[in-house]
């Protein structure tokens, strides 16, 4: 079964997000547990939480299909050390969020090397990040998202992200998130078939399909190989409505929580809705 959703507010605090989810027809949702644009955030009240967790059991939203989003500040590669010793920190939070609401997996960029080290020194020192947050936290899955490769970004090689997996120790806690975008961005053509399964053949040699762990689901604004990131609305950018079709009917993407960032979230009921008519 597919579990398509979005990534929705936490406006008036963290115990929305089921409803705003179940508003738009979602079997899965992401959500941001404190502000992703600020270094530190107010604890979750307990009675938040408890709130999250029963509106989530009510709604039936399993812990397996929601895929929260650490901060778009943290760097786990960070050259300097104290903006690495501040993701750091930053990251090991947002863990203890998600062991506190009864979240398995956390989704994050993997890093930048700002130019200020080799991309296998970086790729390294994200590992080692991952690792310390894993040994202070229990049950949470850190997922490490691939990324367009814009700017000094790294993860938008499969090649990457293996680098990460085989330094991680805790083999059981680390997870992949593909997002669509990204992937195309990043030069694997997804358009017609052919691509389509040369490019899940390539990760599952390089990284192994038992890390799927989610996805985000979105189109690209930019071609091919463009190595820029922006989303664009489902069948309204480059990636065509031929692959939403692939994806939708490939087995390999059940059971894992397929979560829209698309640009425009007055149309993700639309869109939700339009990628399960394209299931057969």
């Amino acid at each position: 079964m597919k579990y398509i959703g979005a990534h929705v507010s936490t406006q008036s605090g963290v115990a929305e997000a089921p409803l705003r989810a179940g508003e738009i027809g979602a079997r899965s949702f992401a959500l941001f547990t404190r502000n992703p644009s600020r270094w530190k955030s107010p604890s979750i009240k307990a009675a938040d939480a408890e709130l999250f967790k029963s509106r989530c059991r009510d709604l039936g939203y399993e812990p397996s299909h929601i895929l929260p989003h650490d901060s778009y500040l943290i760097n786990l590669g960070a050259p300097d050390s104290e903006k690495l010793e501040k993701s750091r920190e930053a990251f090991l939070d947002e863990m203890n969020r998600c062991m506190q609401l009864g979240l398995t997996m956390l989704n994050f960029h993997p890093g930048s090397h700002l130019n200020a080290m080799t991309e296998d020194e970086c790729l390294d020192l994200i590992a080692d990040s991952i690792n310390m947050a894993l040994d202070k936290t229990s049950g949470v899955k850190a997922v490490i998202e691939n990324t367009a490769g814009q700017g000094t970004n790294l993860g938008y090689r499969f090649e990457h992200l293996a680098r990460i997996i085989d330094r991680v120790e805790d083999k059981t806690r680390v997870g992949v998130c593909i997002d669509t975008c990204h992937t195309f961005a990043a030069g694997y053509d997804m358009t017609v078939a052919e691509n389509y399964e040369a490019m899940w053949t390539e990760f599952d040699r390089i990284v192994g399909l038992r890390y799927l762990s989610g996805m985000h689901v979105n189109d690209s604004k930019k071609g091919v190989g463009s190595k820029v990131d922006r989303h664009a609305p489902i069948g309204e950018g480059t990636l065509g409505n031929e692959f939403f079709k692939l994806l939708m009917n490939d087995r390999r993407v059940d059971d894992i929580p397929l979560i829209l960032e698309t640009p425009d979230e007055t149309r993700w009921k639309e869109e939700i809705a339009f990628l399960y008519s394209l299931c057969d």
